[in-house]
């Protein structure tokens, strides 16, 4: 994972913890206090509301316990794909010129161009050079793509 997508992760555990379970946990008491808990919706969503914020912080800590956090800007082979570049390459289909980043699982936004570097695209194009060619497994079929960009954060 990157150093931005660790970041990210901290974040959202902080924000789950720190701002979002304390009202929750505030609106459960005040509607357990009014009495009959089975028709009071208040109380009924907001168990399921820390039940769901307590799985997710879980998860987070969980998954920051043991993620590996490699910074891209420390990359010492910049002519070559590796986790954290940003790749642009020519589709041989359609001359199509797409540039994407490679990126943690949990960082992965298609809209963005965020692969995860376990997706087809993104293994066909580690190790790569500018210039190389490689084939391409999509759901549409087999694809060729040529490197015709390779850059990594601060160079």
């Amino acid at each position: 994972m990157t150093p931005a997508g660790a970041a990210a992760l901290r974040e959202e555990l902080r924000a789950l913890w720190e701002d979002e379970r304390p009202k929750v946990v505030e609106v459960v008491s005040w509607a357990a206090s009014l009495g009959d808990r089975s028709e009071n919706a208040d109380y009924q969503y907001g168990k399921r509301r820390l039940r769901q914020i307590d799985g997710r912080v879980r998860f987070l800590r969980k998954r920051l316990e043991r993620v590996q956090v490699v910074d891209p800007a420390a990359q010492a082979k910049r002519d070559q794909v590796f986790f954290g570049a940003t790749v642009t390459y020519a589709r041989m289909s359609d001359d199509a010129e797409v540039t994407i980043r490679i990126v943690g699982v949990d960082e992965a936004d298609a809209d963005r161009g965020d692969i995860a570097w376990v997706a087809p695209v993104a293994r066909a194009l580690l190790g790569a050079r500018l210039g190389d060619v490689r084939r391409v497994r999509t759901p549409a079929g087999v694809d060729e793509v040529e490197i015709i960009a390779i850059t990594y954060p601060g160079g």
